[in-house]
């Protein structure tokens, strides 16, 4: 696990949500049991991603079949968290589109690490 990157220069904070296959569950959201299990492949791939890249926040798969969530840390390290947000995803994942808001300048951090909400 990397530690949050210590860069001079601006924090950045974003909020983000993606939309398309996004939770990794093959359609199988909502029935109980296996399909729980299914939805945690998104999360978990944004989770190893944002930590090798070292920014914090957190992401939630959320009802309407979305992935949301916040980033924040040095600018050029959100940036490459955007990109990953936009273009990669998880392995299985097909992203149609991501939407960011609330994106701002901030003075500190206010998480110590990325981790999954449930």
């Amino acid at each position: 696990m990397s530690a949050p990157a210590k860069v001079s220069g601006a924090l950045k904070s974003v909020d983000y949500e993606v939309f398309g296959r996004v939770q990794g569950n093959g359609g199988l959201r909502g029935l109980p049991g296996e399909g729980r299990r299914a939805e945690a492949a998104a999360p978990r791939y944004t989770e190893q991603e944002a930590k090798k890249l070292g920014v914090v926040g957190w992401v939630k798969n959320t009802s309407q079949g979305t992935v949301t969530g916040q980033v924040q840390g040095p600018e050029e390290r959100v940036n490459e968290m955007k990109s990953w947000l936009s273009k990669v995803g998880s392995p299985s994942s097909r992203i149609d589109k991501t939407n960011f808001s609330n994106e701002k300048e901030i003075s500190k951090l206010d998480f110590s690490d990325f981790n999954t909400r449930y």
